[in-house]
């Protein structure tokens, strides 16, 4: 699904070659018609419209219109006057349907207010829309102050928000403190950025989005996507009956460290379970023993190490090994951040340059990477970043909370500077290419904060490049399969006690339900 941010929409407006009050009437009957459904039926069904300055404001009031003359008993608040001369307001005028007004006495219009409100088995919010650019203060947080205490009561009245819930930034997903969390959002024409990211994504419950007449082919142009069931089907990889191990590709996974010997089990696991033909485990070779007695599965590549460390001597035996076949590498599950690894890692990435294999930088290798003089110069074609916030702070320079206000631009930004796809880890996990296109997770499961998730995605990233996905569509979907396999557990578990481990198991069960 198209994601658009607030310059992307207005832009299309600008080009649909179809007036302001068309797209109005057009997104008000839109509006009108989602209370309609919410209901079941709207004769004598009582319902508040709250009605902001603007144009939002003007989609509100042609749904107050549609559901008065469908036999609804409707009322209408306006934060501030409209013009005269404002068409959709005349009409809403000429039909009797009660107005107030917030800028009257105040005593008296929030009396109002509370009182259509406990009347109200619907309330449309209509109040600000894309174009709030201050924080809320005044007569309007008053109103909405009155809304959230209105929604707490037993029978509260549902609340459907226009375009997006009043507050919420629709390019970051950034929420006023007053913003109150609506049942179903009417998002208009194609749904924004900001409404799939945290906090947004859960303030604005059920989320329509309806068409109000622009030209769906302006959407082609937009560079970012929500990742859906159908798009993920069209990615799998076929597995064709006459198959081999040859035929689904070689990754060789470069992780482990005495400290961390369960980050290559698996990073490799995860690699095998979305399919990868062959892994192997490229390991120190101190550590070689411990890691081999957990699995089976992975063939192993001990690596010479210094106390357990990956160093120079570590990177002859595993360039050997891709020159013999190798579709993708994996490369810092638990490999540690000594100073002898950052030699190792400086070395590979040079020699990394004379061949072409895919390649995912994960965990220790970041935060290596990010203390290499000039890492930005020593990056290759095909490569794969994962950060986390804190090793996206790292990398950038740019403080955790700076990446958290504005997930997509940050990762779209540096993606493009740094030549890479990149996987900005998190809820609504976002993949970023180069060329500017973006894909964002529809996931958000507290359950993955566990230790080893990061590594299992980092497999399953391999592994489906093993297989001929091309960086960014392997990146993309190994995110949308592990957000999925997440999913499962959490079914089956709930969101506290899931470990790394139990996605190992669910990935296969994902893959399947995706082909069902």
């Amino acid at each position: 699904m198209k994601l658009v941010t607030v310059a992307e929409m207005r832009e299309a407006e600008a080009k649909a070659g179809v007036p302001v009050y068309q797209l109005m009437e057009n997104a008000g009957l839109a509006v009108a018609q989602e209370v309609w459904l919410l209901l079941g039926e709207v004769v004598d069904r009582r319902v508040l419209v709250l009605v902001g300055p603007g144009n939002n404001g003007g989609d509100g009031l042609v749904a107050a219109r549609h559901l008065h003359d469908w036999g609804g008993k409707v009322e209408v608040y306006l934060l501030a006057p409209r013009p005269p001369a404002d068409p959709v307001y005349a009409q809403v005028v000429e039909r009797g349907i009660p107005i107030y007004l917030a800028s009257q006495d105040a005593l008296e219009s929030f009396k109002a207010l509370e009182e259509a409100l406990a009347r109200a088995d619907v309330v449309i919010d209509a109040i600000l829309g894309t174009g709030r650019a201050r924080p809320i203060g005044g007569e309007m947080a008053e109103v909405l102050k009155r809304l959230a205490q209105a929604r707490k009561r037993p029978l509260a009245p549902r609340l459907i928000a226009l375009d997006l819930p009043s507050g919420v930034d629709a390019d970051t997903g950034a929420a006023d403190p007053y913003t109150v969390a609506a049942d179903v959002t009417v998002t208009l024409q194609w749904s924004k950025v900001g409404l799939h990211q945290l906090p947004a994504s859960q303030l604005t419950g059920r989320l329509e989005v309806v068409d109000i007449g622009i030209p769906p082919d302006l959407g082609d142009a937009f560079l970012v996507e929500l990742m859906d069931r159908r798009w993920a089907r069209q990615l799998l990889p076929p597995r064709p009956p006459g198959a081999h191990k040859g035929t689904f590709g070689r990754a060789i996974v470069v992780a482990g460290s005495p400290r961390y010997i369960g980050a290559g089990r698996l990073a490799a696991m995860g690699a095998l379970r979305v399919g990868a033909g062959l892994v192997t485990l490229a390991c120190p070779q101190t550590v070689h023993p411990l890691v081999a007695a957990g699995i089976s599965e992975p063939t192993f590549l001990p690596l010479p190490d210094y106390e357990g460390q990956l160093y120079g001597h570590s990177l002859q035996p595993l360039l050997e090994a891709i020159e013999e076949g190798c579709q993708a590498l994996l490369v810092g599950p638990g490999i540690g951040r000594g100073g002898y690894v950052q030699g190792f890692l400086g070395e590979l990435l040079s020699a990394l340059r004379a061949r072409n294999v895919p390649t995912v930088l994960d965990a220790d290798a970041l935060n290596v990477l990010a203390t290499l003089r000039d890492w930005q110069d020593r990056l290759v074609p095909g490569l794969v970043l994962t950060p986390h916030p804190g090793e996206m702070s790292r990398l950038s320079g740019l403080s955790i909370p700076e990446i958290q206000a504005n997930r997509l631009a940050i990762a779209r930004t540096y993606a493009q500077r740094w030549q890479a796809v990149l996987i900005l880890k998190g809820a609504h996990t976002i993949i970023a290419a180069p060329d500017g296109r973006a894909l964002v997770s529809p996931f958000v499961n507290p359950g993955l904060a566990s230790a080893g998730t990061g590594d299992v995605l980092a497999g399953a990233v391999a592994g489906l490049m093993a297989q001929g996905l091309p960086p960014f569509a392997a990146a993309g979907l190994g995110v949308y399969l592990h957000g999925l396999a997440g999913e499962l557990v959490r079914e089956e578990m709930g969101d506290a006690g899931i470990v790394s481990g139990d996605l190992l198991e669910a990935l296969p069960r994902a893959i399947k339900s995706l082909k069902g």
